[in-house]
């Protein structure tokens, strides 16, 4: 099959750009047969053992979204069919910055790394792969409750506000789950990384937004239970797509809670087995915690700490102040009184916009070198500007060609010559401009008359803080560079021989056709030792073909290895256990 853009969907269509620099084709072709036998060994594995243990809506999920037991999905075909439930899949390079994650997720746009993992991790990979998010994300969200809160955390997740020190782990955990995930990788350099992580996990200080919402995606999305705690079922897509940790999170010696707010301030190690897993009692009961948090955020309460922790982000964020104009930018500085914030600062690059749409004329090239507004009441005047009639806004002479002093609740003083003013869709002030405008706190001289025109934008609170531009036109956002890329595996001539030697088992099972089993026995004997997957569908071709000689030659092979390597003897009686009830 040739490589394949993703196809043609109106949810993907209509992504920012921001969001599609993401995206990269899958090389459908670049998968070896060893992959496809990977894939089909955990499929078969976990839908013999998920349908006694995982939610009812996994199997039916599977069905609808079109999701084959036998062979690796393509972007191509998910899309076509995930179409017809409201949602569309892209692929992408591993791990991906985690606002962009989740407003894919807003978008109803699942995201797929494309690559599979290694034989030798079967069982559990830390790196994000096709079988983690094609079998495990793909089929719950057939369940439309699940589904609006996969996008709806998306929605509210994409807000959140990180720290600057979130970057530093993404990149962290990014790296190592590439090295783990790679083949004959350093052990010093795993040791490294690891040593990195743990130091970033030490000094977080305070959990930012992103970092206690990506604790809450985690114990739900990725590792979530449902139903009681005597009797949970499995949803979560980490569980789904892992046959180890499945059976393992079903055993007393995981800690089984109940699922609510508290989740956000558990952290996790995507390197190990969770100790502990929480249980939510139905799907609602998710969107009900996740309001629970978001009420919590920057962008539902605003105020001085959402000011304060955009500025601890070091990133691009906004603040919308009462009167609904949206100041987008890297915010340096926030001065207070009793409390609330009476003036804010951001420096470089800034828009002003309104509705998520950017105020014409107001752009980062003409606040190139940052911006700063008062905000809070006039002292002693007890109606606010925005709530001013155009008669209380000339008794106060707070109109075009006045020169004025606006002295504000808390000491910040602006003053020059009013410009002109602009006014919202309700015929409100939002903002007003300024020449020869000098504005003050104290002995603070916040802007000076040579500057050029002061833009102040009205209002009298911060009503919401966010992370990301209110408009995403306002921002070339179109900068992601990964600090690593995913290692592709060497195809020695060892391995492409063993390569070959899969296909020609998986052409003979696909084609009812003959092929020589025992040459293929002797050439994995002598060539390839290690190898226990082909050996595996040797025993079933010859099963299904009734050549009983080989089928007990291939059981003897398999119990030897189980022996020789007794970390793969789970697997490979597993998989004769599937053979044997086929």
């Amino acid at each position: 099959m040739k490589t394949q853009e993703y196809e043609s969907n109106p949810l993907i269509n209509r992504l920012p750009e921001h969001l599609k620099q993401f995206i990269k084709p899958q090389h459908y072709d670049e998968y070896t047969a060893i992959n496809q036998a990977v894939w089909r060994y955990v499929m078969r594995k976990n839908v013999s053992y998920l349908s006694k243990v995982a939610h009812s809506s996994y199997l039916e999920g599977l069905k609808q979204t079109g999701i084959s037991i036998d062979d690796i999905p393509n972007m191509y075909g998910m899309n076509r069919i995930l179409k017809e439930i409201g949602w569309a899949a892209v692929a992408v390079d591993g791990f991906i910055p985690p606002n962009a994650f989740m407003e894919f997720q807003a978008y109803k746009v699942l995201v797929i790394a494309s690559d599979i993992r290694q034989l030798e991790h079967i069982e559990y990979t830390p790196a994000p792969d096709i079988i983690h998010e094609g079998a495990g994300h793909a089929p719950i969200i057939a369940n439309p409750e699940y589904a609006e809160y996969l996008r709806r955390f998306g929605e509210i997740g994409c807000k959140a506000i990180s720290s600057a020190r979130d970057y530093e782990m993404y990149e962290a955990i990014r790296l190592l789950s590439i090295l783990k995930e790679a083949e004959d990788a350093d052990p010093a350099a795993i040791e490294n990384v690891e040593k990195r992580v743990d130091e970033l996990q030490r000094n977080m200080g305070k959990l930012s937004e992103m970092a206690q919402i990506r604790n809450l995606h985690w114990w739900t999305v990725e590792y979530g239970l449902v139903g009681t705690l005597e009797n949970p079922k499995i949803y979560g897509a980490g569980l789904l797509s892992s046959i180890g940790e499945s059976a393992w999170c079903m055993t007393d010696a995981v800690q089984k809670l109940p699922y609510n707010i508290d989740a956000a301030q558990q952290n996790f190690d995507i390197t190990k087995p969770q100790p502990q897993l929480f249980v939510t009692p139905d799907f609602a009961y998710l969107s009900m915690v996740l309001e629970e948090f978001a009420n919590n955020m920057g962008i539902r309460k605003g105020g001085l700490e959402g000011a304060q922790k955009l500025i601890e982000s070091n990133a691009i964020g906004t603040i919308e102040l009462a009167t609904g104009i949206q100041i987008s930018g890297k915010f340096t500085n926030v001065i207070e009184f009793q409390g609330k914030p009476i003036y804010i600062q951001a420096e470089g690059p800034t828009a002003l916009a309104y509705r998520e749409k950017e105020l014409v004329g107001h752009g980062t090239e003409y606040h190139a070198s940052g911006y700063g507004t008062a905000l809070g009441t006039l002292k002693g005047v007890n109606l606010a500007i925005e709530d001013m009639s155009p008669k209380d806004l000339n008794a106060y002479s707070i109109s075009e060609g006045q020169n004025i002093r606006l002295e504000f609740d808390g000491g910040v003083t602006v003053s020059g010559e009013i410009i002109t003013g602009m006014r919202n869709l309700h015929g409100k002030i939002i903002l007003i401009s300024f020449k020869n405008c000098t504005v003050k706190y104290q002995d603070q001289i916040l802007f000076k008359p040579e500057w050029g025109v002061y833009d102040m934008a009205v209002g009298t609170n911060i009503i919401s803080a966010y992370s990301g531009p209110a408009d995403y036109n306002s921002f070339d956002l179109i900068t992601h560079v990964p600090s690593s890329k995913t290692i592709k595996s060497d195809r020695t001539p060892i391995k492409i021989a063993l390569e070959n030697l899969y296909q020609q088992v998986r052409t003979a099972r696909e084609s009812d056709s003959k092929i020589d089993s025992q040459a293929i026995l002797n050439q994995l004997i002598q060539n390839h030792p290690t190898d226990w997957l082909l050996t595996l569908e040797l025993l079933e071709l010859n099963t299904l073909q009734g050549n009983k000689e080989l089928v007990d030659k291939t059981k003897q092979r398999l119990n030897q290895l189980a022996v020789q390597r007794p970390e793969i003897a789970l697997l490979i009686n597993n998989g004769m256990e599937l053979v044997n009830n086929n």
